[in-house]
């Protein structure tokens, strides 16, 4: 049995997991309930706003993506992508939304799938980066900016590597700062995101403590075999427990509210998508 056999199943034995110990944890402690009561309406209203708001942080990294590639792509429609693909990666089979980007983008604009997976790793690269940062952030305190700037170096070196030259070569490597600006807009959206539930549910929690569990949460991303990282991004949070001092009842309660607000948001932009027949575009396009 190959890979793409059993890893159908193990998603689904995962998230079953996954939603049986939240049941459970939501049964047989009463506290989790006691912190849920404290998120008031104005803050999960705050949330999806901040949520739309990661929305356009990716629909920038695809912009600066494909700038990499040497691709331009209207605002707008960046925009609609992103957030149809999207949905895609959550609600379809196998977090399928960048493997829709890529085949959508090679039929309109051939675009050259394998510049376009260099650029995708770029991407990933800051997003780990800046996440290990975060996650690290309560260890290294002073040295994070050491750290980021000794980063930057190796960067920059490794440019000069004959290696890396060679494949980065097609790439127009002018818009890598901006694939960095927008990376690291979207994990500190996502930060502030958990910060405003952590505080809500456990209103002692400290900025500095959401950054360790932003980071714990963003690398459970990695390793994920579920939709939106269910069951896994909540076993990294536990696992770090002793970095972020954040309490399990605590971890579970911002889970279910993170996981509510998420899935509005994509109900959101479902209804715009489907609400204003946009999906037409990339199904005609795609023929």
């Amino acid at each position: 049995m190959n890979v793409r056999t059993w890893r159908p199943y193990l998603s689904i034995l995962v998230l079953l997991a996954t939603v049986t110990f939240f049941v459970y944890f939501f049964v047989k402690h009463p506290v989790v309930r006691a912190q849920l009561e404290h998120t008031s309406p104005a803050a999960l209203g705050l949330l999806l706003l901040i949520y739309l708001g990661t929305v356009v942080a990716l629909a920038m990294i695809n912009d600066a993506t494909l700038r990499l590639c040497k691709v331009e792509l209207g605002a707008s429609e960046s925009l609609l992508l992103t957030a149809y693909s999207s949905i895609i990666n959550f609600f379809g089979p196998l977090q399928s939304g960048p493997a829709f980007r890529a085949v959508y983008l090679k039929k309109k604009y051939g675009l050259n799938l394998k510049n376009y997976t260099i650029a995708t790793f770029m991407y990933y690269f800051f997003f780990a980066c800046f996440s290990g940062l975060f996650l690290l952030s309560s260890i290294l305190k002073g040295w994070l900016i050491v750290l980021a700037l000794a980063g930057l170096f190796l960067a920059l070196l490794a440019r000069q590597n004959s290696w890396v030259k060679a494949r980065l070569q097609a790439l127009d490597l002018r818009s890598w700062y901006y694939l960095a600006l927008a990376t690291f807009l979207q994990v500190g959206l996502v930060a502030l995101i958990y910060y405003i539930e952590l505080k809500n549910v456990a209103p002692g929690t400290h900025f500095t403590q959401s950054l360790v569990y932003t980071g714990a949460a963003n690398l459970a991303l990695f390793v994920s075999l579920t939709p939106g990282a269910i069951g896994f991004r909540e076993a990294f949070l536990l696992f770090s427990q002793r970095l972020h001092h954040i309490s399990s009842s605590t971890i579970v309660a911002a889970n279910i509210v993170d996981r509510a607000m998420y899935i509005s948001l994509l109900l959101i932009l479902a209804l715009f998508i489907f609400g204003t027949h946009a999906q037409r575009q990339f199904k005609v396009r795609q023929n």
